[in-house]
């Protein structure tokens, strides 16, 4: 909220994804961690999802819920800050690089390469597979005139559908 607020103003949805932001990037490091380094770690997640999502809006990318920037980007940061900030007396033994073990990073990054190519390829192929059979975007019109009219007959912020 407060970067939204910085740049231009806040608003209840950049509030509600800042909190998502957080707890997508805590969440890898939630049991290996100290209470104490979750500042540090929803500090950077914060100015690295809002910049994310004002990269994708200035490239013009076609993604409503800014999933790449939030879980996409958060996740990469949560999982690499648990291996800065793992600690031996909170995870029974793992250590990361403040604590002595520069290694652990190593294998983070690691580990954030091939999920992110496993995501990348199995929604690339089904993206292929529904494209074929039902495709994934509406008709122009549809969209203009809303997908809660024209897919589901309803509005869904109130008033009555003629």
């Amino acid at each position: 909220m407060a970067l939204s607020w910085w740049d231009r103003r806040p608003s209840a949805l950049g509030t509600a994804t800042g909190a998502v932001a957080g707890l997508v990037a805590i969440t890898p490091a939630a049991g290996f961690i100290a209470p104490i380094m979750a500042i540090p770690v929803g500090i950077v997640v914060s100015g690295l999802c809002y910049y994310c999502i004002r990269l994708r809006v200035r490239l013009g990318v076609d993604e409503s819920l800014d999933v790449w920037a939030v879980h996409g980007m958060g996740g990469v940061w949560g999982a690499l800050a648990t291996g800065l900030f793992a600690d031996p007396a909170v995870s029974g033994g793992a250590a990361g690089l403040i604590y002595g073990n520069p290694a652990q990073v190593g294998l983070q990054a690691l580990g954030v390469v091939v999920v992110a190519a496993f995501a990348f390829s199995v929604s690339y192929g089904l993206g292929r597979l529904l494209s074929t059979f039902v495709g994934l975007r509406v008709p122009g019109r549809e969209e203009t005139l809303g997908l809660d009219l024209s897919q589901h007959a309803e509005r869904a912020y109130g008033g009555a559908v003629s």
